[in-house]
C-alpha cells in the first residue's frame, strides 16, 4: 500500500524535516541559541568557546526531541548542568526554560519572517492516502504544531495531532520515548503493528521502534540514511514521492 506492507492501515507523520521545510529553520534557532549561550558561558569561565554544529549537533541532542528535552540534552553533552527554573524566566535566562524560550522566541520569529514550505512529496502523498481512505495523524513535539500545519496550508489533511501541547496536557514521554506515537495510533483505533511512523529524526526512528509499529519509515533528508537504519528505520527514502511512484494517479 503506497510502498508499505499491506498490513499497515494508519500512518503516522512527523511533522519539521517529513512534512514542512522546517527543520533547518529550527536548526538555525537552535544554533543561534545556543551559540549565544556558549560564547557568554566561554567569557565568564575564560575557557574556549566551541560553537553548536548545526548539522552533527542538531542531529543527536536535539531534533525530534521535546523542547526542554533538546535543552537539557545537548547541555549535558558539553557538561553543562543549568537550573530547570520556571516557565516564567524571561526568554535567555541562565536556566533550561530560558534558554529553551529564547528558541522558541527565535524559532517563531523565523518562520513569520520565511514562512512554511511544505514538501510536495510529501503533500502528494498525503492527498494519496485521504483518497484512500487511510487515517492519517501528526505526530510532533512542537507545541507550535497546528500553527505550522496551517501556515503550510496542509492541516485539513490528518484526523489526529498529537503535539506538545497534547503531549504536555496527557503527561506523554518525549521522543525516543514511543508514547507519542502509541497516543496517535489509540486516537485512529489501530493497533501499532498495523500502523506506520514517518520520522527523519534519529530519536524519531527510535521512538517508533520502540512502540512496535508495523513499519519505521526514516525520511533522510540530511544524509544520514545509515544512522536512520541504526536507530530502527525499516525503509528509508530520501522523500515521500519515492513511496509512490509507479502507483496510479
Amino acid at each position: 500500500m503506497l510502498g508499505l506492507p499491506d498490513h499497515i492501515h494508519a500512518f503516522l507523520f512527523d511533522l519539521d524535516g517529513v512534512l514542512t521545510q522546517t527543520a533547518e529553520v529550527h536548526a538555525a534557532a537552535w544554533k543561534r541559541t545556543f551559540d549565544a549561550f556558549l560564547r557568554a558561558e566561554a567569557e565568564r569561565t575564560d575557557e574556549e568557546f566551541v560553537p553548536f554544529d548545526q548539522v552533527t549537533d542538531y542531529d543527536r541532542y536535539v531534533d525530534g526531541r521535546p523542547r526542554l528535552d533538546g535543552t537539557r540534552t545537548f547541555l549535558a553533552s558539553r557538561g553543562i548542568d543549568l537550573p530547570e527554573g520556571t516557565e516564567q524566566d524571561p526568554p535567555g535566562t541562565r536556566t533550561v526554560q530560558g534558554l529553551s524560550g529564547a528558541k522558541n522566541d527565535t524559532v517563531l520569529r523565523l518562520i513569520r519572517e520565511e514562512g512554511v514550505r511544505p514538501y510536495p512529496g510529501s503533500v502528494e502523498y498525503l492527498h494519496r492516502l485521504r483518497v484512500l481512505g487511510l487515517p492519517r495523524a501528526v505526530v510532533s513535539s512542537s507545541a507550535n504544531c497546528r500553527d505550522v500545519l496551517r501556515a503550510a496550508g496542509i492541516d485539513g489533511l490528518f484526523e489526529v495531532v498529537v503535539d506538545g501541547l497534547v503531549a504536555r496536557r496527557e503527561q506523554l514521554a518525549g521522543k525516543p520515548a514511543p508514547d507519542t506515537y502509541l497516543a496517535a495510533a489509540r486516537a485512529l483505533d489501530t493497533p501499532p503493528e498495523h500502523a506506520a511512523v514517518f520520522e527523519d529524526a534519529l530519536a524519531g526512528v527510535a521512538s517508533g521502534r520502540a512502540g512496535g509499529f508495523g513499519a519505521v519509515v526514516g525520511v533522510d533528508r540530511a544524509g544520514q540514511a545509515a544512522e536512520l537504519r541504526a536507530h530502527g528505520a525499516d525503509l528509508v527514502v530520501a522523500d515521500l514521492s519515492e513511496l509512490i511512484e509507479g502507483e496510479p494517479v
